[in-house]
């Protein structure tokens, strides 16, 4: 159910209340601190978006056509094995000429 934000018109302060969709904007509510009924305006705020979790990558919704998805998947020939890594050059000493 969504959270919308109302102000009260005489203080300025502000609360949510989770309404359906479906339901008409409030024009009055109890105030949480002395339950008297006060006129209200609803606040209309920027949408908040939030992507969580691995996987969204900017070419993800790039193009409408449906790649393969054997790049994905590893390939059942193994991969070559990496090379070892170079011994590390020996100390140079100076020459005593």
């Amino acid at each position: 159910m969504p959270t919308y934000v109302y102000k009260f018109i005489d203080s300025g302060e502000t609360i949510e209340v989770q309404q359906a969709f479906s339901d008409d904007p409030l024009t009055e509510i109890a105030h949480p601190t002395d339950g008297v009924v006060k006129p209200v305006k609803k606040v209309f705020t920027p949408v908040g978006v939030s992507f969580k979790g691995g996987g969204f990558y900017k070419t993800d919704s790039g193009s409408s056509s449906k790649s393969s998805t054997s790049s994905a998947t590893p390939s059942a020939t193994p991969s070559a094995t990496p090379a070892a890594p170079a011994a590390p050059a020996a100390p140079s000493t100076p020459s005593a000429d």
